[in-house]
């Protein structure tokens, strides 16, 4: 099932072209992972895909809701976490899943809350104001929030800033749990080696424009057939000398919309 549709996506910012006529379906379970350097256009479409930017062309529904014609039930749908989440800092952690539970009617919340917590290691915080936590902490509060309402789609840009390697490990545990139980799960981050052993499908986007989308092995293929290693694919991918007809490498009826 598509549950992330993204058709002829263009945006511009002031004149500058940040996304260009970006073609993307995620299916249910699947989890992409958006590499490119900075600049590339790969927050710009998370934040599209939660209704944060309008587009300047194209369409973008979740479970099939658009995310421009019917916002509310496509937000219901989706869980969008930022590389810095911003939370309410006088409300503390216990209070942050209160106020999602309520916002999103979320039944049996308290169950699912503790659950959370205890998966995040954040049941003895659970009293503290977010103002006291850390930088991870915040980070795994945001993830916490996000699963709470169990969303068909769940965006994280550079989910992993500021978690020590435990809570990379939980994180990635989690996202594993989440595209099992159905989710479509797309990724922003630069941390090429963590991203490898969890993510089915890349998308590479350089400059606003995309330079490969499909399954990890194809990107090997299609830009570093000799080497194992994912890290060369990318370099290669993005390179300046790479023109966008690399991302016609990979077979275009995966990803028909």
């Amino acid at each position: 099932m598509h549950m992330i549709v993204i058709q002829g996506f263009r945006k511009v910012y002031d004149g500058l072209l940040a996304v260009q006529n970006l073609d993307l379906t995620v299916q249910k379970g699947e989890i992409w992972g958006l590499l490119g350097p900075n600049g590339a256009g790969k927050t710009t479409t998370l934040r599209a895909l939660a209704g944060i930017v309008t587009p300047s062309r194209g369409r973008l529904s979740v479970d099939g809701f658009d995310v421009e014609r019917q916002p509310l039930e496509a937000k219901r749908r989706v869980a969008y976490v930022a590389d810095d989440p911003q939370l309410f800092p006088e409300l503390t952690v216990w209070q942050h899943l209160q106020l999602i539970a309520g916002l999103y009617n979320v039944a049996d919340w308290e169950r699912r809350s503790t659950l959370l917590l205890e998966q995040f290691e954040l049941l003895d915080r659970a009293g503290q104001s977010a103002r006291g936590l850390s930088r991870g902490m915040r980070q795994k509060l945001a993830l916490c929030c996000a699963y709470l309402y169990e969303p068909s789609a769940i965006l994280l840009d550079e989910p992993m800033t500021g978690l020590d390697p435990h809570g990379i490990r939980q994180l990635q545990e989690s996202v594993r749990e989440r595209a099992a139980q159905g989710a479509a799960v797309m990724i922003s981050s630069h941390l090429l080696a963590m991203l490898e052993g969890l993510c089915t499908h890349v998308l590479v986007m350089y400059r606003g424009e995309v330079r490969f989308r499909g399954e990890l092995e194809q990107l090997r293929a299609a830009f570093a057939p000799q080497s194992l290693a994912l890290e060369e694919a990318f370099f290669l991918a993005t390179s300046s000398s790479v023109t966008g007809q690399a991302s016609q490498l990979v077979t275009p009826e995966a990803n028909e919309c």
